[in-house]
């Protein structure tokens, strides 16, 4: 049985002890997107830092719909915030490259865009950026590389979605945060939909390694092989006899 108590209050001191180590008296930057990871994750940092030390960065990619989600977000925490634009920068990128951008990378960019705001904000305010991932979307590649799986701390990316809801509950987060049906933002499918599978079913398979339909495990099977690349280390060559002295 999942301890959301437990877990929450582990996780709440986690935060305090990463920042005293590495960043003490420095401020939490979270892009606030209005789903339910950025909110349950900045509302960890606030208990953890107190509001005063977390900054929220709204960045909508020219019209945002659901924008209100995100404004209610800082709102019912009480968090400075800042809203970027990120549309000029998207498309003078993809304006000035000298071919055709693909499917994929059109859609990876504004999350690399969105990273490389966070860390000028964080540079600027005595920051720290805070990954935003859960353990169910990292499972399968469901993020961006170098976009919203970066970050200097990753608070919940041992969590899945199930576990996650649970912790918003707990800490007080508005309903409409929680359960908000994650959308690309692009076809207008969800992410169960793009996917194939519930996190249900996700989160079952993970926790317990049970599921009911063979061709569901196959896919999750798939996309988690092909993109545990995202979850490691850059390879890094070391000449012979030029390993470091310090380890």
């Amino acid at each position: 049985m999942f301890d959301a108590e437990r877990v929450k209050n582990e996780c709440v001191q986690w935060i305090r002890d990463f920042f005293e180590k590495n960043g003490k008296g420095c401020n939490a930057i979270v892009g606030i997107s209005g789903g339910k990871d950025s909110s349950i994750v900045a509302a960890l940092c606030a208990e953890a830092l107190g509001k005063d030390r977390v900054i929220g960065v709204l960045m909508p990619n020219g019209e945002q719909s659901d924008i209100n989600m995100a404004q209610l977000l800082v709102e019912h925490l009480g968090i400075r915030h800042y809203t970027v634009n990120i549309k000029d920068a998207v498309d003078g990128i993809a304006k000035n490259i000298p071919f055709e951008l693909s499917g994929q990378s059109r859609v990876n960019l504004p999350p690399r865009i969105r990273m490389a705001t966070l860390y000028a904000v964080s540079q600027s305010n005595n920051g720290r950026v805070a990954n935003t991932c859960n353990l169910s979307e990292d499972w399968v590649g469901y993020s961006t590389r170098y976009g919203d799986n970066a970050g200097d701390f990753s608070p919940c990316s041992h969590l899945t979605v199930q576990e996650m809801k649970q912790i918003g509950r707990l800490i007080g987060l508005p309903d409409v945060l929680v359960d908000k049906v994650p959308i690309d933002g692009l076809s207008g499918k969800t992410d169960e939909d793009n996917l194939g599978f519930t996190y249900a079913e996700l989160d079952r398979y993970i926790r317990e390694g049970v599921i009911d339909d063979p061709e569901k495990k196959e896919n999750i099977d798939r996309r988690h092989a092909a993109n545990l690349f995202k979850l490691q280390y850059m390879p890094a060559f070391v000449p012979t006899g030029l390993d470091t002295a310090i380890k």
